[in-house]
């Protein structure tokens, strides 16, 4: 069991013209691989994600910004929580607006979200973590993650945000 504790409720969360503000990232490493035809190792690029709660697909850690912390931090914190990876974070991807179905309250009665999303380069993948009892997580391809992504705001943030990113470095 984790020592570290999620942090639950939502009393410190930012809202934002009617949006919930969210945090997340893209969790990536480099895979080494030896390239039999050229004998040359190559770095091929993983992405994690985790199992959704709620039903089939997959997610990038994601969740509320909170009152007591920056972007990067609420980004870093659910790495942590719901992935059970620290690391790096680079440069920002953008803005992802979308409607939570489950998630509507008296500050976003439609449930209207927009998270800041970045890249997360892991460093550390922790034996134990906050939610590791309700999150199974999984290192795929950019091609499987897209494919298997449960949410089309969070594709369009791997390929046309985090793909777009890496292309350039």
């Amino acid at each position: 069991m984790s020592d570290l504790v999620a942090r639950t409720g939502r009393h410190q969360q930012r809202y934002e013209a009617g949006c919930r503000l969210i945090a997340g990232c893209i969790p990536f490493r480099y895979k080494i691989s030896d390239n039999v035809v050229s004998s040359k190792p190559e770095k091929n690029i993983e992405v994690l994600m985790i199992n959704s709660q709620s039903g089939p697909g997959l997610l990038f850690p994601k969740g509320g910004w909170e009152n007591d912390e920056t972007v990067e931090e609420a980004a870093l914190r659910e790495a942590l929580e719901e992935a059970g990876v620290r690391g790096e974070l680079k440069e920002f991807l953008g803005y992802y607006y979308f409607r939570s179905k489950s998630l509507q309250d008296e500050f976003s009665p439609e449930g209207l979200c927009k998270a800041a999303m970045f890249p997360l380069l892991v460093t550390e993948e922790l034996c134990s973590w906050p939610e590791q009892s309700t999150r199974r997580r999984s290192w795929v391809t950019i091609p499987e993650a897209a494919e298997q992504c449960r949410h089309p705001w969070m594709e369009e943030a791997l390929v046309e945000g985090f793909s777009k990113w890496h292309a350039n470095q």
